[in-house]
């Protein structure tokens, strides 16, 4: 039988999602691909078409408040530095718009999204010590993260 959240646990819930999904999306108001540096670029063959990003990051996001909140509201050993992880590889994320869309700097973008997937992965290593389901719900962040380090490096490539 499956246990549902009371209703002011699937209210946190709610707002651990609305968070992550607010400061996910937040750089997008500075910078992002509406720009004519980025229109003009080489695009490489496997970008998609725009409106895939923002469907995207919405459901990514989204199971990342979930996560979030599992482990906000464990007592599980480990807990703190889980917390931390997190800020640590958000604060990257939110970083690498700006960059690369703002500063226009490709190769340093690239750095920046390589170090995301070693904070996402290890904040996945550090979830799952305080709760599994925690760390499965990061697991599509850590492949779309990937495949937008290959997207980061294919535009740095080609321009």
């Amino acid at each position: 039988m499956v246990t549902l959240p009371s209703r002011e646990a699937a209210l946190r819930a709610v707002g651990f999602v609305l968070l992550v999904n607010v400061v996910g999306a937040a750089p997008a108001l500075l910078a992002g691909p509406d720009s004519a540096w980025f229109q003009a670029l080489e695009k490489p063959a496997l970008y998609p078409p725009p409106v895939v990003f923002g469907i995207v990051w919405t459901a990514l996001f989204t199971l990342m408040g979930v996560a979030l909140w599992l482990v906000w509201g464990s007592d599980a050993e480990g807990r703190q530095v889980a917390i931390a992880l997190f800020a640590a590889q958000m604060a990257f994320n939110v970083a690498w718009t700006p960059v690369f869309f703002a500063r226009e700097a490709l190769l340093v973008a690239l750095g920046v999204i390589g170090a995301l997937w070693v904070l996402v992965a290890v904040t996945i290593v550090a979830f799952d010590r305080v709760d599994r389901r925690a760390a499965a719900l990061l697991v599509p962040y850590l492949l779309w993260v990937s495949f937008a380090f290959f997207l980061n490096y294919r535009f740095w490539q080609l321009n």
